[in-house]
């Protein structure tokens, strides 16, 4: 399971890559994986405000449909078009082709609230 230690991550599988004020957003190795093949992704358009914990798109995949959380608040500022064509790059590389979208945070300090890679692989083995 590849948990990178620079990102932060949120309980509900989303991981952040923080870059300046703006914060890149995909689901982990671990939910790509438990989902199985994605054949889908719903992203937001780019404008969209973002409240932490509200739903943003959805993934589906031959098993079922899930919701994506935001991790923290902010405007889309960029959504990854390429996913539409290819959803199968979130199970390929969900940490580096696969970011899904990228937000302008409007409170930083949410991160605080996110879990780091180790706090993140206890999460996932309890």
């Amino acid at each position: 399971m590849n948990i990178p230690e620079e990102l932060k991550y949120s309980r509900e599988h989303e991981w952040v890559r923080v870059d300046g004020s703006r914060a890149y957003i995909g689901i982990t190795d671990y939910a790509q994986d438990e989902l199985g093949d994605i054949v889908y992704v719903e992203l937001p358009e780019v404008g969209t405000e973002l409240r932490a914990g509200e739903t943003f798109g959805t993934v589906e995949s031959v098993k079922t449909v899930s919701d994506l959380y935001a991790p923290v608040s902010g405007r889309v500022v960029q959504v990854n078009e390429a996913l539409s064509n290819a959803p199968e790059k979130v199970n390929e590389s969900p940490y580096e082709e696969a970011w899904m979208i990228v937000v302008e945070m409007a409170n930083p300090s949410e991160l605080e609230a996110l879990l780091d890679a180790a706090s993140y692989r206890q999460h996932i083995q309890s």
